[in-house]
Order: C-alpha cells, then sequence, then structure tokens
C-alpha cells in the first residue's frame, strides 16, 4: 500500500543542515500493523507527516495505493487525504467551538464524495465509550476524553490507512487496553493499515512489525 524510496527532508537549525528523515526506503503492505519507536528527535514525527503529504520531502518519493502524493495537486492531495487516510496526531487538536459530535464527523464535511459507509457520530462515541459526550465542547471533557474524540475522528471516513502519532499518550491504562483492541479489530474486520510512532512498548508490541527511527534512518527491529 505504501511504497517510500529515498526519503529526504531536512531542516536548518541554527545554521547548520539537519537531517530529520535521511535517506529512508520502506515498503507497507495493505493491511499491516507497523510501529515505529525511537528517542525523541530522532525524526518519527516528520516521517509520518511525510507519509501524510502533511509535509514535502526534499528528494525521494512516496506511493500510496499506486499513487504518487508528491505529483498531486494541493487540492487532489487534499481530497486523497481526506478519502484515503485517516490521521490521530500527537495532540488531541479539537475545534474548541464544535460539540464531540461535532468534531468527529468534521472531515466528512470537508470532503466532496462523503462515504456512504462511514461511521456515524454516535457509532464512534459509542466505541470510545463517549456516548453521553456527544454535545459536550472540548474545554468540558478531559485531556483522556478529547483524545478518545480525536482517536474516533481519524474513523469518520472509514480511512484505508491510519497514521497516528502517540495515540494513547493521555489515556489511563483500561482506555489505552480499549483502543488497542479497537485498533486491532478494525485492522482484522476491515483491513485497514496502521501506522503509528509511539514510545509505548506495549503498544509497540501489539503491532505485527516493529521499525526503529534513529538519526533519520529507518531501522527493523
Amino acid at each position: 500500500m505504501i511504497e517510500v524510496s529515498d526519503l529526504v527532508k531536512s531542516y536548518s537549525v541554527g545554521g547548520q543542515v539537519f537531517k530529520a528523515v535521511d535517506g529512508v526506503s520502506v515498503t507497507i503492505h495493505k493491511g499491516e500493523m507497523v510501529s515505529i519507536v525511537g528517542h525523541s528527535g530522532s525524526g518519527k514525527t516528520t516521517l509520518l507527516s511525510l507519509l501524510g503529504g502533511l509535509t514535502k520531502p526534499d528528494s525521494g518519493n512516496i506511493i500510496i495505493d499506486k499513487n504518487n502524493i508528491l505529483q498531486m495537486t494541493d487540492d487532489t492531495l487534499s481530497e486523497f487525504r481526506n478519502i484515503k487516510i485517516g490521521f490521530i496526531y500527537q495532540f488531541a487538536s479539537l475545534v474548541p467551538t464544535l460539540t464531540a459530535a461535532q468534531n468527529i464527523v468534521l472531515p466528512a464535511l470537508f470532503s466532496a464524495e462523503r462515504k456512504i459507509n462511514g461511521k456515524s457520530a454516535e457509532d464512534l462515541l459509542r466505541i470510545v465509550g463517549l456516548q453521553d459526550k456527544a454535545d459536550a465542547y472540548p474545554s468540558q471533557l478531559s485531556g483522556g476524553q478529547q483524545r478518545r474524540i480525536a482517536i474516533a475522528r481519524a474513523f469518520a471516513n472509514s480511512p484505508e490507512l491510519v497514521l497516528a502519532d502517540e495515540p494513547t499518550g493521555d489515556l489511563d491504562e483500561e482506555t489505552e487496553a480499549e483502543m488497542i483492541e479497537f485498533f486491532s479489530s478494525i485492522n482484522r474486520e476491515k483491513g485497514v493499515t496502521f501506522v503509528v510512532v509511539t514510545h509505548n512498548s506495549e503498544l509497540a508490541r501489539r503491532f505485527g512489525r516493529q521499525l526503529r527511527m534513529q538519526n533519520g534512518m529507518l531501522l527493523n527491529l
């Protein structure tokens, strides 16, 4: 599903060039559950951003479902992301003026091709255990509750690929276990591909394939 070749992304820090992603090549097959671990600053989040088309590399190629996302126009890429990819960001990033239910369905509002089989806000709120918080605003939710809403939002358009950056960071152990099981069930039942950046060794072990970022390079564990 994902074919990455010779991916490079550099930043200038204090007048020096720093390679956040340094010549990464990797193939991730449809239905795989892949975790990426590594120290802070190793390039994990930058790589995830590149895979989602949120950041452009200096060089290299990214093919998703036979589509070279680096050759797409901004509008085409935005629609492709909305239809194909669910994002779980490092921070919940909810819109403060929208309710929990409205935040969840937000991706569908920006899609010209709203998926008929997309899950409703009610379904997703039930899955993440917040069916009684549909009308609550982010300021009325705890950090863990906001995280669960952000997880639910990622599945609003029934994505084929989920890119997640520390998806269980704000959750207690019980809720974290429930969310990991939710990811596993979606993978088993729908064949959804997961690429997850995490410091959580338990979460990483639940995935079928573990990779490590080190100094901008991607290594097999």
